[in-house]
């Protein structure tokens, strides 16, 4: 564990150098108004470094934050807290497995492969053993190497992708246990998706061209891996500064055609970066006392404006905090595919639970989604991000896996060319209205004339219709069994579900690594 939390100082030294600074540079002030005239012009800028120098009270919000972060690793859970955390670590887990066989993946193995440092963590789905920002990095990019990860409405972020590789890097370090583990994991979804609703959800990203994907990410890796380093209040000030310093991505990555950005992005880079900064400020690193307030603060730089007026609530940091649990309001994809393609699915096996028909007795599909998620799925190179493909596969399927919606070549398929070419993807206002919700309105026309139409408001795997656990580990051991085999899943899903008989979550380590 850190140092206990109390009336330590650790940045004693740096004001110390400020202040002798300010000293030189007040010093230097002095001679100059004995020889020239002292004018507004001049004093100006110095009043303004004096200003700048000077560190302002914490404030409420990051003592309340800051206190509440250092007790996250005693703090017992609610029961149904901790099971969903089980659900979410099962299924990040899981997606990191499965990616190991893409191309971002790959690619994440054979970095770890030819840069790991010095073997202290765990590379998922691999042999090999490595410096923990390398394995953080590694790991965050399997978990994200495709659309298997988990998803936050409001905030607009994939959580698990980096908050669960940076806690496991940070846990394997440090040798934490299960209960201490989960109620890492637990922290970081709490820190990170409330900075981007503190700065208006969704709506940041098109305001700002940031992504709100990267700044959850870098938050939310760093709350995790904090709490696993066992940092005290003041260390998680700095830690948060840090991750403010980190938070970053631009919108551009949604023409990213390969995923590999976006497993940069969404997942590797965040991970690694919180995996760093907790090791960093636990061993004596300091930074700023409060980033969310005084000058050059957070949200100066960050939040949108309107004529000037920032346009953020940084009470959103805080609201609900202890009460009110985002992982629990963490959506858990049934299907392997974009968000935005989950309800026109469920749809689909809605209407063929209702009636029996075949793909060839299909005349139209129309999907009618929201404007945004209209231009993110429509006609895409990516089978799993691509509405109208994957439409087509369940039309002559009845079903999608992980192992269809990674098909490429079935894309050339001319047999679902024919019932891709009866899907329209329609942007529709009744759906805009509804962001930053998932729904859908399916209307699928037969030959004879009947129309089966659905507006699935409630996406399974969402807060409002969540999956069992039954369901959660249908899914994983679809991703898992292809790599590890039957036996290795079932030994690690039964292991991530009692995790709060792990003594030390280096025990994970035979069951996560293939081989």
């Amino acid at each position: 564990m850190g140092p206990d939390p109390g009336s330590q100082e650790p940045n004693a030294n740096a004001r110390a150098i400020l202040t002798r600074r300010g000293l030189f540079e007040f010093a230097g002030l002095a001679i100059a108004s004995a020889v020239f005239p002292a004018n507004a012009a001049m004093v100006r800028p110095f009043r303004e470094l004096d200003q700048r120098l000077r560190s302002p009270a914490i404030s409420p919000l990051m003592e309340k934050l800051s206190s509440y972060m250092s007790q996250a690793a005693t703090r017992p859970l609610p029961e149904e807290v901790v099971e969903k955390a089980k659900h979410h670590v099962v299924d990040t887990f899981a997606a990191m497995i499965s990616g190991s066989e893409l191309p971002p993946g790959r690619a994440a193995l054979q970095f770890a492969q030819a840069y790991g440092g010095k073997e202290v963590a765990t590379v998922v789905a691999s042999k090999m053993m490595c410096g923990p920002i390398e394995a953080a990095f590694a790991n965050g990019v399997l978990a994200h190497s495709d659309e298997t990860d988990d998803s936050h409405g409001p905030s607009r972020s994939h959580p698990g992708a980096s908050v669960v590789p940076a806690a496991l890097a940070a846990g394997e370090q440090f040798g934490v246990d299960g209960v201490h583990f989960l109620r890492a994991v637990t922290l970081g979804y709490d820190v990170g998706p409330r900075v981007t609703m503190s700065l208006g959800g969704p709506a940041y990203q098109v305001a700002t061209h940031r992504s709100t994907h990267g700044t959850v990410a870098a938050f939310a890796a760093a709350a995790a891996a904090g709490c696993a380093a066992g940092l005290n209040t003041q260390q998680f000030r700095f830690l948060l500064d840090y991750a403010a310093q980190q938070a970053s991505g631009i919108g551009a990555w949604a023409r990213d055609a390969e995923h590999m950005e976006k497993a940069f992005l969404f997942g590797g880079k965040p991970a690694a970066a919180g995996a760093a900064t907790a090791m960093l400020i636990r061993s004596g690193w300091t930074g700023v006392d409060d980033v969310f307030s005084g000058s050059d603060n957070f949200f100066d730089a960050y939040a949108p404006k309107e004529s000037g007026v920032l346009k953020a609530d940084p009470s959103q940091l805080i609201n609900g905090l202890g009460e009110r649990y985002e992982i629990t309001r963490t959506n858990i994809k049934k299907w392997t595919v974009g968000s935005p393609i989950q309800a026109p699915l469920d749809a689909l096996a809605g209407f063929f639970q209702k009636r029996s028909f075949t793909a060839d007795d299909v005349q139209k599909v129309v999907v009618r989604i929201a404007s945004d998620e209209a231009h993110t799925v429509s006609n895409r190179e990516m089978p799993d991000i691509c509405l109208e493909h994957m439409v087509a596969v369940m039309l002559l399927d009845k079903t999608v896996t992980f192992a269809s919606t990674h098909d490429k070549a079935r894309m050339q398929d001319p047999a679902v060319l024919r019932q891709r070419a009866k899907v329209e993807v329609v942007a529709d206002p009744r759906i805009d209205a509804r962001r930053p919700r998932r729904e859908a309105i399916v209307e699928l026309t037969l030959a004879d004339g009947t129309l089966l139409s659905e507006w699935i408001r409630d996406v399974r795997g969402t807060a409002e219709n969540p999956m069992t656990r039954d369901e959660v580990v249908a899914k994983a051991r679809d991703l898992i069994t292809p790599v590890l085999g039957a036996s290795d899943c079932s030994t690690l899903i039964g292991k991530l579900l009692s995790l709060e008989t792990v003594r030390d979550i280096r025990e994970l380590r035979p069951a996560l690594q293939k081989g």
